[in-house]
């Protein structure tokens, strides 16, 4: 791994936008928010609308969804539309609306026609869900309690393993060793967290399944079977032995392996929902 080109950086007094800093992604980076062009959001028939991307953060909702549908909620039922988060539709006009923040997923419930609720931020959905239905959260306080802490863990440790070890080993223009190392140290003490939790409990947060388990497969989870970032080897991932049982778990089950294909749009093409308005739309797909 090579050390950062050119001279050590010294920061200047005020620090000026320059423009992109390379890397994978960087057309869409910038230091303001609000909206850079105008376009309304599509809108389906269902009771919830989700905007989103097949991304670990999407994927939490999606799963949550499917799982709610799988348990007999007809109101759960949801039009997937697609955010191309490359091309910067998540900083159109009507995104912008649902969502100050331009980070996909954003969720717009609309079973009140006369004054629709936006929800944003993944971990906020899959709460808002979790209460809107009775599931997958616990009701008495202790487990609760736990559920709502594991949930709140992934919520602060992600970004050091998408933001920081992804961006830096997978996306970063150049291999540079101090922060590659920062990070992988970092993630390899969480997946140890998580491991030593699992030892204990057949899920995150105890003997349920719970949202915290839908808003940490994604990224750990899938981090533990090797699909994120190409890094099971540099993770050394089965060393996690607690994390890919549960990991293996979670992928059996039959909604977890439809949340995953919902608004995806790489990789195998029958593992691809670009857009979901149907449970008719998984038919014919590898799930």
């Amino acid at each position: 791994m090579s050390e950062p080109s050119g001279a050590i950086y010294t920061p200047p007094e005020v620090w000026q936008w320059q423009g992109e800093s390379g890397g994978q992604f960087a057309s869409i980076n910038r230091p303001i928010a609000g909206a850079t062009h105008e376009k309304a959001l599509p809108t389906g028939s269902h009771p919830l609308q989700l905007y989103s991307l097949a991304t670990p953060n999407g994927v939490k909702v999606t799963i949550m969804l499917e799982e709610l549908l799988a348990k007999g909620h007809s109101g759960a039922e949801y039009d997937a539309h697609l955010i191309r988060i490359t091309e910067g539709e998540q900083f159109s006009s009507g995104f912008v609306d649902i969502n100050p923040n331009s980070k996909i997923p954003a969720l717009v419930d609309q079973s009140d026609k006369a004054a629709p609720l936006a929800v944003f931020e993944s971990g906020a959905i899959l709460t808002y869900l979790a209460e809107k239905f009775a599931e997958f959260f616990p009701a008495e306080a202790r487990p609760r309690a736990q559920c709502n802490a594991w949930l709140h863990w992934l919520m602060g440790s992600a970004p050091y393993l998408g933001g920081g070890f992804g961006h830096f080993y997978a996306y970063a223009p150049e291999k540079w060793k101090y922060p590659i190392d920062r990070y992988t140290m970092e993630v390899k003490r969480q997946l140890d967290v998580l491991d030593r939790q699992l030892a204990k409990s057949e899920y995150v947060a105890g003997s349920a399944y719970t949202i915290a388990d839908m808003a940490i497969w994604p990224w750990y989870g899938q981090l533990a079977q090797g699909k994120l970032y190409n890094a099971e080897k540099f993770l050394d991932v089965t060393t996690y032995q607690h994390v890919r049982r549960w990991a293996d778990q979670l992928n059996q089950r039959p909604a977890v392996r439809r949340g995953v294909v919902v608004n995806k749009t790489w990789g195998d093409e029958n593992r691809q929902l670009p857009e979901r308005h149907d449970a008719s739309d998984f038919e014919g797909l590898d799930i």
